[in-house]
């Protein structure tokens, strides 16, 4: 079956003025089965199945890195061991991240692997469906665009605390579509909040077809990818913005 826009629909089921008072309480929410039955299984092939990975991580200015698998493959080994290193010296500092990505808008806007279904995730992350929710859940009536990117944790990945204010503090609230099925706690991978004092406030494990939304304001972190984890964890991730869209013509 062809994978079109009109794949993608959200439940129509969800009773999202329950899930927006839960956010306005506590700024974290999470909606399970967010999208229908069918969309979900079709976004959890596509996840799955051959996609242009990248390999993301944080140069020596904690400034966003990546290469694709045919550029780590080509590096030599002594400059690939290096770099490695490099990662796992400033993730004991707390710093960066690593692991594998696909940006969903970069690859849509500079026509990336033209024809592959993801790219229709992306113009429906995007279409009033998606902003309408995240309008309605956050409150925020002033949300514009979202960022997507596919995301792939295998073992030793990780993603050291930190906030999510962006670069022009755009991102009202970040979002986590879990595409996981059957994950286990001891697996690593989990989406922790902390407090002031680096205590977790709340945890959360890796699941399938849920949606979590949160604000911006909150320190958290994903706990790294132990070595015997018995899957990979998946999921689109992302934030709900407010800066102008742009214009053309």
């Amino acid at each position: 079956m062809a994978i079109t826009f009109d794949t993608w629909r959200l439940n129509s089921a969800l009773d999202l003025a329950k899930y927006a008072e839960i956010y306005a309480e506590r700024g974290i929410v999470q909606i399970p089965d967010i999208l229908t039955a069918d969309s979900a299984e079709a976004l959890n092939g596509i996840l799955s199945g051959p996609l242009s990975w990248r390999v993301l991580a944080t140069d020596a200015n904690d400034k966003p890195i990546h290469f694709t698998q045919a550029e780590m493959s080509a590096m030599p080994n002594d400059k690939r061991n290096a770099l490695f290193q490099d990662i796992m010296l400033r993730a004991r500092q707390n710093r960066g991240f690593f692991y594998h990505t696909y940006p969903m808008i970069e690859a849509y806007m500079k026509g990336w692997d033209r024809g592959h279904p993801l790219h229709t995730v992306t113009e429906f992350i995007n279409s009033e469906y998606w902003l309408r929710l995240g309008r309605e859940v956050t409150g925020v009536q002033g949300i514009t665009k979202a960022d997507a990117h596919a995301t792939a944790y295998s073992p030793s990945h990780f993603l050291t605390r930190h906030l999510d204010y962006g670069d022009d503090r755009e991102r009202r609230a970040a979002y986590v579509l879990g595409m996981t099925k059957n994950w286990q706690p001891d697996w690593g991978g989990l989406l922790l909040f902390l407090n002031e004092k680096q205590d977790i406030t709340e945890g959360y494990l890796p699941r399938y077809n849920v949606l979590t939304i949160f604000d911006i304001k909150y320190l958290h972190t994903v706990t790294q990818v132990s070595s015997f984890a018995g899957g990979v964890r998946r999921a689109v991730t992302g934030w709900f913005r407010d800066d102008p869209v742009a214009r053309t013509g």
